[in-house]
């Protein structure tokens, strides 16, 4: 439970630095998988994420592009907001199976549900919900 977007951010920057400090995946990127309704806090999740990555511009979702891609060291992250897709198909000409596969990739995707089926079953779910104005419940799991 958080009680505010610092908080929310907070729980994200422990999430990266736990995420950037494990060996890197065999077998395809690292995947977090973020959804919620509409306000829940999954941009803000993200913000926290990536500042703690060194990442220092202003992270937004990319609403129209559908997927940033940041570079960190010798790793990248990808964050994708599938808000607008309606099937996975739509990311293809993306390359999205690619950047699912590469280890070296941290990937969070916003609205993650709607891309299910490319999903791999090891990926990282987190779920937020509004429980007051500030408040938002985080369930994650592996």
């Amino acid at each position: 439970m958080t009680n505010s977007a610092q908080e929310t951010q907070a729980v994200a920057a422990k999430m990266a630095t736990t995420i950037i400090s494990r060996p890197l995946p065999e077998h395809s990127a690292t995947i977090i998988g973020l959804t919620g309704e509409l306000g829940a806090g999954k941009t803000t999740f993200v913000q926290g994420f990536t500042q703690a990555l060194g990442i220092t511009e202003k992270v937004k979702s990319p609403t129209f592009l559908l997927i940033k891609q940041y570079d960190i060291g010798q790793r990248r992250l990808y964050h994708i907001d599938c808000y607008r897709v309606n099937d996975y198909k739509e990311l293809l000409p993306l390359e999205i199976e690619a950047i699912l596969r590469e280890p070296v990739n941290i990937v969070l995707i916003e609205w993650a549900e709607r891309i299910a089926p490319i999903l791999p079953s090891s990926y990282i779910s987190i779920r937020l919900e509004h429980v007051g104005e500030d408040k938002r419940k985080i369930s994650i799991s592996p």
